[in-house]
């Protein structure tokens, strides 16, 4: 079991794990049909096993029954099950639905599915618990355990489209239309796993998935060097900072990372990012009560932000137990808001969905059932 980091303690490389079995969703396309003749298959067997896995969602090779069953038993080696739901809990009428998983190692994670009238997003973990130690977030405070590979964080993506496509979730069949690296872990301190995973979610099938690359946004406390790595990957995904405070001095405490890369740095790489992608950066902003909603902070944050290719995600903190701290007044955050309106820049409040079940933004522990 991992300890819980001291306050301000960050875990930049992750604890030594054994590592799961590979699957055909951690190797690009080459590397499948190179895998797939050293299993003493033809190479074109790698195209059919990632159309059925990724454009038909097949959950296992027993049902690929286009395949001579002896060369699915072989291929069956390249699909293992990385990923056992342990538990899973509703909300919306069953539109939101927070999955915990098990991993091969008895590691927990989760992964959150909503489902909107005009499209479906998912909130998947890149790591098991996180190493930047925010402490009004539940998955910080309890420390890393490991990296998650490329293929169990694509496992989560195929199993949500797969619940969607098959109609489990209400409104009738559907697609996933956005990912979200909002669940546990900080993706840029789980770099190479990630850009992979990314890779497996926008690219054409049998390749990947074939979501748009406008659809996924990949997260980070502020990683400087990996936000001006994430922009020489030709992907226009969309770079999300979770900021949280505009000076130093309380970004320190809230946002230890911060004690590494200041905030002029990060939004510095950031406006680099959005200069190179052309695509709208998002800050993201736990509003939390008398800590950090005071209008002068927010007319701070205007002047950051003013004039650059921007949108703010005001988040009203969502509750973690044992935590001093809750939500802003609603007062407060709507004077926030016009503040920064006030500044010209773009700003929503988030929809806090799955809070009940604590599924929403920093709730995620992925805690044991009893």
């Amino acid at each position: 079991m991992t300890e819980s980091p001291k306050p301000g303690q960050l875990t930049m490389v992750a604890p030594r794990r054994a590592k799961p079995q590979r699957h055909l969703a951690d190797l690009t396309m080459a590397e499948r049909r190179a895998a797939v003749v050293e299993l003493g298959e033809k190479a074109f067997r790698a195209d059919q096993l990632s159309r059925h896995y990724f454009g038909k969602l097949t959950a296992s090779a027993d049902q690929m029954t286009d395949l001579p069953a002896a060369s699915r038993a072989v291929l069956a080696q390249l699909m293992p099950d990385l990923l056992t739901p342990v538990r899973e809990i509703t909300c919306d009428d069953g539109t939101t639905r927070k999955t915990l998983w098990k991993l091969f190692d008895g590691s927990l994670v989760e992964s959150v599915l909503m489902r909107y009238p005009d499209r479906a997003t998912l909130c998947v973990s890149s790591q098991a618990g996180c190493g930047m130690n925010c402490p009004f977030c539940a998955t910080g405070q309890a420390g890393l355990t490991r990296n998650m590979s490329t293929a169990e964080i694509v496992g989560q993506v195929v199993a949500g489209a797969r619940a969607l496509a098959s109609g489990e979730v209400p409104g009738g069949p559907g697609r996933i239309n956005n990912i979200v690296f909002m669940g546990m872990g900080e993706p840029m301190a789980n770099y190479k796993a990630v850009i992979g995973a990314v890779h497996r979610m926008v690219d054409p099938s049998p390749e990947g998935l074939g979501i748009s690359a406008r659809g996924v946004t990949v997260s980070t406390v502020g990683l400087v060097p990996a936000i001006e790595k994430l922009s020489n990957e030709g992907l226009p995904v969309t770079l999300a900072v979770s900021l949280h405070a505009p000076d130093d001095e309380l970004r320190d405490t809230l946002v230890p990372i911060n004690t590494r890369w200041k905030v002029a740095e990060v939004l510095d790489a950031a406006w680099a990012y959005a200069a190179k992608t052309k695509r709208r950066v998002s800050i993201e902003y736990a509003l939390i009560k008398d800590i950090n909603d005071q209008e002068w902070r927010a007319d701070l944050l205007g002047r950051l932000l003013k004039n650059k290719l921007v949108h703010v995600n005001l988040i009203p903190l969502n509750p973690t137990p044992g935590s001093k701290w809750t939500a802003s007044r609603p007062e407060d955050e709507r004077a926030f808001v016009r503040r920064l309106e006030y500044h010209g820049v773009a700003v929503t409040v988030r929809d806090t969905r799955g809070r009940e079940i604590d599924g929403a933004c920093g709730q995620l522990a992925a805690a044991n059932p009893a």
